[in-house]
């Protein structure tokens, strides 16, 4: 697996790198964001670790450029805990985020599960059907990216689990409990506006309007669930 280390403080990326290293991990560097765009758009890498503050380009920026031609899972570093820095690392694109200080345990344990996930949802994309559709919304399974209208869009990791359970289980209401548990793994100790955030982006992505959805319902005091039956097709 090969990781790329984004951050501005030398001392903690020899550190990080130090430690995925001694995992049987192959590790890149970088210490600002404009590096950290070239080498992802450069490098076939499984996961990097942004941090939000950095000179040159930030890493919320890096993470929306990144996203413009990758889905590669994505852990935002961020050097507060204030609620506003981990919505803002969401809303970029990220995947998952950790506040410094931090323990490298936690760190690890969060990149375990993310690529865990993602090659879970890989080999199970091969072994079933390849398209999910309803109306002019399609869900391709295999290459996880969804199609509107015919035009291709691409999803980030957890957009596109989040989309794909509430497609594969239509008219099903998820609370953001439910669905925190079993999109991202594990408890964010409540912070169940992360949910909100998705949900706001895949509806940007994917409603013809948005402020109307017509795929993606929420259920008012209780969660969010897919309108329509989805029809597969090999």
């Amino acid at each position: 697996m090969k990781i790329l280390v984004v951050d501005d403080e030398k001392l903690l990326v020899k550190g990080i790198k130090f430690n995925l290293e001694n995992e049987g991990y192959q590790v890149e560097t970088a210490y600002d964001g404009a590096a950290a765009v070239e080498l992802a758009r450069q490098g076939n890498f499984d996961l990097i670790i942004l941090d939000l503050m950095m000179p040159v380009l930030s890493g919320s920026d890096a993470c929306i450029k990144i996203r413009e031609f990758s889905n590669v899972p994505i852990i935002m570093l961020t050097a507060r805990s204030e609620d506003a820095d981990k919505i803002m690392g969401f809303a970029c694109g990220a995947d998952d985020y950790v506040t410094k200080p931090f323990n490298i345990l936690e760190l690890k344990a969060r990149i375990r599960a993310l690529l865990r996930r993602a090659g879970s949802a890989a080999q199970q994309s091969k072994e079933t059907i390849g398209l999910l559709t309803v109306g002019e919304l399609t869900l391709d399974t295999r290459q996880r990216v969804a199609i509107r209208d015919g035009k291709t869009i691409d999803l980030t990791a957890k957009e596109y689990d989040l989309i794909e359970l509430l497609m594969k289980n239509p008219r099903r209401v998820y609370s953001r409990e439910s669905l925190m548990d079993q999109v991202w793994g594990y408890s964010f100790a409540g912070d169940y506006r992360t949910v909100d955030v998705h949900i706001r982006r895949l509806r940007e992505k994917l409603e013809p309007t948005p402020a109307e959805p017509a795929y993606i319902m929420t259920k008012w005091g209780v969660g969010y669930y897919f309108k329509g039956e989805s029809q597969p097709t090999i």
